[in-house]
């Protein structure tokens, strides 16, 4: 379509017809009106408007261009900050992660270092009444053999006595 602020670049034929020589004002004053010259103008016009028209198509064109290169920027944008955020996330979950694991691992530590003690202090109080033990039997056993020994030691001399006398 003609765009019909804009005015086309004179034709060969308008500037003869603006700046007739010789031959053109004889040309013209033969033909002046002719049908000839009438299709030749309609012509012109025609041309003009198609040149109009393809500078019109290629301006739709590039715009059009522009117009994907400006949607791919977008959508490349768009991927990016996906990513981004995908990473941010990720790194979100992943230091989660590795704090509930450190606090289990802390809560494993404590609850064997609280078994440890637990059973340290079992094995000590099982030691000392082991050995507590062992020493009352050990007294008494002394305290037995004591007894035997001043018994063997009475009838020892009784018998003496006896033979003694």
């Amino acid at each position: 379509m003609a765009n019909p602020k804009k005015k086309a670049a004179p034709s060969e034929v308008e500037l003869r017809e603006e700046a007739p020589s010789e031959e053109t004002a004889e040309a013209s004053e033969m033909s002046a009106g002719s049908p000839l010259d009438e299709v030749m103008s309609q012509a012109e016009k025609a041309y003009a408007a198609y040149m109009e028209a393809e500078r019109q198509v290629a301006r739709a064109y590039h715009e059009n261009e522009m117009q994907v290169a400006r949607a791919y920027k977008r959508a490349e944008q768009h991927t990016r900050d996906s990513f981004d955020n995908a990473v941010a996330r990720s790194a979100k979950a992943r230091d989660k992660a590795i704090a509930e694991a450190a606090k289990a691992r802390e809560a494993a530590m404590q609850m064997a270092e609280e078994t440890y003690q637990s059973a340290e202090t079992s094995a000590l109080s099982s030691y000392e009444a082991d050995v507590s033990e062992a020493a009352k039997e050990r007294d008494s056993n002394l305290d037995t053999a004591w007894k035997v020994r001043d018994e063997t030691i009475e009838q020892a001399w009784q018998i003496y006595s006896k033979i003694a006398r």
